[in-house]
């Protein structure tokens, strides 16, 4: 019966390269890691970036695609049948590129202030000249750019008693900023202030308002004479006793003070468009989005009053 069955047959299959001989996987593994550290340092970048450069990232992204490839017109306002993007389609490119260039100007007027402020900063430490007086220098930033306060004291006013005649140790304080301003291009205001006590002096047409703003004027002058460029001013006010530095006692004489600001781009704009009677002119400012004037800045924190002046105004 063995002769009669045929020849037994076995098939081996040869399994090839695969299970954990094969590579595939290395390929995979690398390129996730690769993606993980690209994800985590774009991560640490933003978490490192200031507020204003994560603006300026965003207003960027904010570009379509083909407008930040070609600087054609948006897809938006294709002819094609094809739905395109943008926002609206009736809207040129322009105002976009525009808002870009502006935040972009923001960010490096932003910075030049505050090069400026530690500049002053520096100064106000290191001089000689405003050693006794530091109290009565206030410097911030403020919406309308970087503000520096020369404020009163009851035991070392600015002026003589109600007169915008400035007291040498201030005359000096003043022409020592005046070089320094000219360090920036951005241009300057000035404002007087006094504080609430009503000027006397027997003229019914001379207050507060004519006195701050001769204050004001007078301070514009010493800037001048210490070095400073006549057409860096762009205003010179006075507003009497409307704007407190300590609102809880109108009398106090750190309410007495002369402000200096300087400009930031885009209060600057404003400022001469008023003046303009609101056309927009001069090449520099051609092609910017022009935004709204930002609101007055907030008062800074002051020493609390301790009891009545001196003297008034």
């Amino acid at each position: 019966m063995s002769a009669d069955k045929g020849p037994i047959v076995v098939k081996r299959i040869s399994k090839g390269g695969g299970g954990h001989h094969g590579g595939g996987w290395k390929i995979a593994y690398a390129d996730f890691m690769t993606a993980m550290m690209a994800f985590f340092l774009v991560m640490w970048l933003l978490s490192n970036a200031t507020p204003k450069q994560r603006e300026g990232i965003a207003e960027h992204f904010r570009m379509p695609l083909k407008v930040a490839i070609n600087g054609g017109e948006k897809s938006g306002t294709s002819a094609s049948v094809i739905p395109g993007g943008g926002m609206d389609p009736t809207t040129s490119v322009d105002g976009e590129v525009r808002m870009v260039e502006t935040a972009a100007e923001d960010m490096a007027d932003a910075d030049r202030l505050e090069s400026m402020k530690k500049r002053l900063d520096d100064l106000i430490e290191t001089s000689p000249v405003f050693k006794q007086f530091r109290s009565q220098i206030l410097i911030d930033i403020t919406t309308e750019g970087l503000r520096l306060q020369i404020v009163d004291n009851e035991n070392r006013p600015m002026f003589d008693l109600a007169s915008a005649r400035l007291l040498p140790h201030v005359r000096g304080i003043l022409r020592e900023f005046g070089p320094v301003l000219n360090e920036l291009p951005n241009k300057i205001t000035l404002s007087g202030h006094t504080d609430a006590f009503i000027y006397t002096n027997g003229d019914r047409s001379y207050g507060n308002w004519e006195l701050s703003a001769d204050r004001a004027n007078a301070s514009r002058r010493e800037l001048v004479m210490g070095g400073m460029a006549e057409n860096k001013v762009l205003r010179v006010v006075g507003l009497a006793d409307s704007q407190h530095l300590d609102k809880t006692e109108p009398r106090n004489p750190i309410n007495r003070r002369i402000s200096i600001v300087v400009l930031n781009h885009r209060t600057q704009e404003q400022i001469e468009r008023e003046n303009n009677g609101g056309a927009v002119g001069g090449a520099a400012r051609a092609g910017r989005l022009l935004r709204p004037a930002p609101p007055p800045p907030d008062s800074v924190k002051v020493t609390a009053y301790k009891g009545p002046a001196s003297a008034g105004n």
